[in-house]
């Protein structure tokens, strides 16, 4: 009986052949459908790209959002009638098409993680998002015999898109999948109602948070290759010139030098802003020992606004108070003081100028974290040291400050790992000729090669090289800072 029943069991607990083939189709399905999402952003994958006046750094996805970065080359053929708009109009709409397919199919894929009656009903949508994207490009196909017809060809440049076909390919291999799951699970038994297992609508959560992570950490890694290139804006890249561009932004002692003194300039604001670290923990202990909760209220309020206030418009309130003709000289004037001194033009004590700006700002948000703490701290503790008469600022001491260690030891090694970011736009807005030397930051020195006064062509990918390097090193901080946090705090780490 004992045995007969085990081999009921086992029987039963064993998995079919065809449900493990329905398993790693649908997986099959589901890689396809996000490695199919991921190419609407890249511009190798862009089958829209019709004529040789539309830019090869422009993606699907752009192509369907952005018609003016598609057709800013052309707007002269149209107005003088060489060139139809329509054509172009046709051709966004027909990119639209394409990424609503995609979408669909997109669906799809996140209901194949339900029961038996979610995966039957969400697999129509990758059937319908397969014919969409046919749809799509039969519209950039006749676009393109269209543009051949144009009146001047040597304007319109028709060129057939070398990725046409990509998309196709990908779209008939979801079909196939999609075809060959709908035939495994037509005789399986449905349930009552749609329903997501708990594991799988858990990660559903936190899969908005991946996505965007990978569109605007991880997808910009792919401008990377322009550092091994021979690369002018706008052109595209054919000619590979390996480490030339590394070599020589080491041999050239002109960059060279002007680095060593970026470098200077970043690794003193970022000490200071290491330095200076502990301040909205401190801010955070005394806003919690306010009793008042209306005024207590009104100062977080008042102390975090500013992080919200863009630098641009910090720098116009600076400017009115402490330019020539601003608010501080004309006070001074009024004892008698006639200086008229540009305070923001003066490269004297620009760093702890900057240092001050930056603590203004961000010191009320910055706290927020250890308010938070706070808040997590067992309040029992507080009581036991008030029965052993122990005073308020015994209790933050002994409390307050050790239950916020560990939270302000993980931001100070991650304040350390990224010691060559200070940011961009703070240093940006209050640099000028007189304290360039002293304000530029590696992420300005990154932004003035590109955009700067004295920018070149070559100097995209030599800007590449640099920010390339300082992600680097960034890692080999993050994983160094990562060992000592093991090695001074048993065994503890960061990532």
């Amino acid at each position: 009986m004992f045995a007969s029943n085990y081999v009921r069991v086992n029987k039963a607990s064993k998995a079919e052949p065809k449900d493990i083939i329905l398993k790693y189709c649908l997986w099959i399905l589901r890689g396809l459908i996000i490695f199919t999402l991921l190419s609407v952003f890249f511009p190798t994958f862009n089958p829209a790209r019709i004529s040789g006046n539309i830019s090869y750094q422009i993606s699907l996805f752009t192509s369907m959002l952005s018609y003016n970065d598609v057709t800013f080359k052309l707007l002269r053929a149209f107005d003088n009638g060489w060139i139809d708009e329509s054509i172009f109009i046709y051709l966004s709409i027909s990119c639209a098409i394409i990424v609503i397919g995609v979408i669909l199919c997109l669906i799809g894929a996140i209901m194949s993680l339900g029961n038996t009656r979610m995966k039957k009903f969400g697999l129509r949508f990758p059937l319908a998002g397969a014919f969409t994207v046919y749809l799509g490009h039969i519209g950039i196909y006749i676009c393109f015999k269209l543009l051949q017809k144009s009146k001047n060809l040597d304007i319109a440049k028709p060129v057939f898109p070398s990725n046409f076909y990509y998309f196709i390919v990908m779209a008939s291999l979801i079909l196939v999948f999609t075809v060959i799951c709908l035939i495994l699970l037509r005789n399986k038994p449905d349930e009552l109602e749609m329903k997501i297992q708990e594991k799988f609508s858990l990660f559903l959560y936190f899969t908005p948070i991946i996505f965007l992570t990978f569109l605007f950490s991880y997808m910009p890694l792919w401008g990377w290759r322009y550092a091994f290139y021979e690369y002018q804006a706008g052109e595209p890249l054919t000619k590979f010139v390996g480490l030339k561009w590394f070599k020589f932004f080491v041999q050239n002692a002109a960059y060279s030098q002007q680095l060593l003194l970026v470098l200077r300039n970043t690794f003193i604001m970022s000490g200071l802003g290491i330095a200076t670290s502990w301040l909205p923990i401190v801010f955070a202990i005394f806003l919690n020992e306010i009793k008042h909760i209306r005024f207590k209220k009104f100062v977080q309020t008042f102390t975090t606004i500013p992080n919200f206030i863009s630098w641009v418009l910090v720098y116009a309130v600076a400017f009115a108070i402490f330019n020539t003709d601003g608010f501080l000289n004309d006070f001074l004037e009024l004892f008698g003081v006639h200086k008229n001194v540009n305070y923001l033009d003066d490269p004297r004590g620009i760093w702890f100028k900057m240092l001050l700006w930056g603590i203004w700002k961000g010191l009320g948000w910055s706290a927020i974290i250890y308010i938070a703490g706070i808040a997590s701290i067992d309040q029992q503790l507080y009581e036991s040291a008030m029965i052993d008469g122990a005073g308020r600022f015994q209790r933050m001491w002994y409390i307050t400050v050790p239950g916020l260690m560990p939270t302000y030891s993980v931001l100070l090694l991650l304040s350390i790992a990224g010691i060559l970011s200070n940011g961009m736009e703070q240093y940006l807005v209050f640099s000028n000729n007189e304290n360039m030397e002293k304000i530029q930051v590696l992420d300005l020195y990154v932004y003035n090669l590109v955009f700067g006064h004295s920018a070149t062509y070559t100097n995209i990918p030599i800007s590449t090289v640099v920010s390339m390097s300082k992600s680097l090193v960034s890692m080999v901080l993050l994983f160094s800072v990562n060992a000592l946090s093991k090695v001074f705090r048993d065994g503890e780490s960061i990532i």
